[in-house]
């Protein structure tokens, strides 16, 4: 156990680190690390250290925010790295409460982006203090100063007060570890960076000699301690053993005592005493607690407010596989341990909300994204799971009698050549072109767009842009239904046996259209093997072989080749299934198929639902 490092609050500083994705903020705190001495000399740490989880690594991008803490100058940093894609942006949104200021990250050539307007609004809106860090000033055609004022146009836009517009600029490069107060000085390291923090955002306002009280933003996990709450404290100490209480509104008081205090430090966690007013701790000895909740002395408290998290705009179905192979390939397969799992899911990330139906084993899960849904099954399957997911669909309201559904503000960055491809796509999908710019052989748009339209539409644009193409969206408003969307225009090639796929039938079904399987793979009744250029599905039999006559022998069959099957990631086969269709998710496959796996009970159930029903 260390020593308690009880800090006076002026010497506190709780800033989060925000911006649009890919800007550099995970760089940026791997760099703040590595200056203040929070690595030994010869201590191996990998870029992108505070990105911990297996897929933030694999995809570049942060998902789940975390804290650490540097020491500087005889003073505590705290940092919060927050995810920059809008799928995630509940992430975002609690931390507000945990932090005094905000570290706004922005590219020296892109420029403010969809989701640093969608950050920086929240930050605004809680008062919090910014600091703009212009990034990436060594890229080529970087334009710091263009950038610097854009950013301001931007303060301007989303109503900063006059403290917050007039918010300091940083200049620098993240990557190369240097921060400088103008473009045009000497770069050496991040010193003027800890100064600026230490400087511009206010020292954490509590009342020391108040009684304990913490408000809830983040949980953690641990299989020694179980749940951790982390948090600010907002009054008073807290020490190891110490009896409080988790208060929410319209909640009975729940009593807990205080097993462990955890300070963060660098990548690690320190144990500690005491925890003092200002400092951000975790705090074990919970049999339950929940993102939210206040932690108090006195149950007689008021829980103190939180922050308003946006809601969830799609909503799918996970469902115990019932498919032929369910067991084979993982060992967590009944609507129990999914139930759990989801469960505590919705536990630890707030803008995920989970639901049981009417229908035993299904279960609704409505998120900000596809991918945020995505991610958490990609979690499962590594964990065991097998499990069936549906097609996203929209969550529509109903305001003042009429339906309505989610809106968003789609922005694109594509090459000149393929706007025509990419606005005709758009207008499909119900999309209206709200603004356009040409720069350097590359052409922005502004498109509003319904929800809907964009399901499905970010691998459309990989292939009109040949992979060129940049795009961002954020939730603007409910609008009227906007009528009926067809986002897959072809059908699929569905199998009408069990068994493994063989290169003489694949060869024939190749006339078809195109596959999705290679030779030797398992396939079942209902399962989803190609794609058919028309609009219709057409039952075949992959699993035939070439008959022997005394002219053939079987060994023929392994000259036929044939081309690689496309390939489905988990996003692109949720994104890709007609709603007739799910997704089988297993630790080892990812499988497309029929809700309905006998063709026959599928055309007998075809008759009794009208046309788009």
């Amino acid at each position: 156990m260390s020593t308690p490092t009880i800090t006076s609050p002026d010497k506190i500083r709780n800033i989060a680190i925000i911006a649009h994705v890919d800007h550099g903020k995970t760089t940026l705190v791997d760099q703040l690390l590595k200056q203040a001495g929070s690595f030994r000399e010869n201590q191996a740490v990998v870029d992108r250290a505070m990105d911990s989880m297996d897929q933030e690594r694999e995809r570049g991008i942060t998902i789940k925010a975390k804290n650490t803490s540097v020491y500087w100058n005889g003073n505590i940093v705290n940092i919060v790295d927050t995810p920059g894609h809008a799928d995630f942006g509940g992430e975002v949104e609690r931390v507000m409460k945990m932090v005094d200021g905000v570290m706004l990250v922005v590219d020296a050539y892109e420029g403010p982006q969809a989701q640093t307007r969608f950050v920086l609004k929240k930050a605004l809106a809680a008062g919090l203090s910014p600091i703009i860090f212009v990034n990436k000033i060594d890229r080529p055609n970087a334009r710091p100063l263009e950038v610097h004022d854009m950013v301001l146009e931007l303060f301007l836009e989303l109503d900063a007060n006059e403290e917050q517009f007039n918010a300091p600029f940083i200049y620098g490069s993240a990557r190369d570890g240097y921060a400088v107060n103008s473009p045009d000085d000497e770069h050496v390291d991040m010193a003027p960076m800890f100064d600026m923090i230490m400087k511009s955002i206010p020292a954490p306002a509590v009342d020391q000699d108040a009684e304990f009280q913490m408000l809830v933003s983040n949980i953690d996990w641990s299989d020694y301690v179980g749940r951790i709450a982390i948090g600010k404290i907002q009054s008073g100490r807290v020490n190891i053993g110490d009896q409080v209480f988790r208060l929410q509104e319209g909640e009975k008081p729940q009593r807990a005592k205080i097993s462990k205090i955890l300070e963060y430090s660098a990548l690690s966690t320190i144990e500690v005493e005491v925890g003092a007013a200002g400092q951000i701790v975790g705090l074990a000895g919970f049999e339950d607690v929940n993102i939210g909740e206040t932690i108090a002395f006195n149950k007689e408290s008021s829980a103190l407010p939180f922050v308003d998290i946006d809601p969830p705009t799609v909503q799918m179905f996970f469902s115990v596989n019932d498919g032929p192979f369910v067991g084979t390939e993982g060992d967590r397969v009944t609507s129990r341990e999914i139930r759990e799992r989801l469960i505590r899911e919705g536990r630890t990330n707030i803008s995920i909300k989970v639901e049981d139906t009417d229908a035993a084993g299904v279960f609704r899960v409505s998120a900000r994204g596809a991918m945020q849904v995505a991610v958490v099954v990609e979690e499962m399957r590594r964990e065991g799971f097998e499990l069936l997911v549906s097609r996203p669909s929209v969550i529509k309201k109903e305001i003042d009698g009429k339906l309505h559904e989610p809106v968003e503000t789609l922005y694109l960055e594509v090459p000149d050549d393929a706007v025509g491809g990419c606005m005709q796509s758009l207008a499909n999908r119900k999309g209206k072109v709200e603004a356009m710019t040409a720069k350097d052989g590359r052409t922005d748009l502004e498109i509003t767009i319904p929800t809907r339209g964009l399901i499905g539409f970010e691998f459309e644009l990989l292939n009109l842009t040949s992979g060129e193409g940049i795009m961002s969206h954020l939730f603007k408003e409910y609008r009227l239904d906007s009528g009926d969307i067809r986002t897959r225009h072809t059908g699929t090639l569905i199998s009408m046996e069990t068994g493994d796929a063989m290169a003489y039938s694949l060869h024939n079904i190749l006339t078809r259209g195109k596959l999705f399987i290679a030779p030797g793979t398992k396939v079942y009744e209902g399962m989803l093997v190609g794609e058919n250029p028309r609009a219709d599905d057409i039952t075949v039999n992959p699993i035939k072989a070439k008959h022997l006559t005394n002219h053939r022998a079987s060994g023929s069959d392994k000259t036929v080749t044939l081309p690689p099957p496309i390939e489905f990631s988990l996003e692109r086969a949720i994104e890709y299934i007609a709603p007739d269709e799910l997704v089988e998710v297993t630790p080892l496959n990812i499988r497309l198929r029929k809700r309905i796996l006998a063709s026959n009970v599928r055309k007998r159930e075809s008759k009794k639902t009208p046309a788009g029903g």
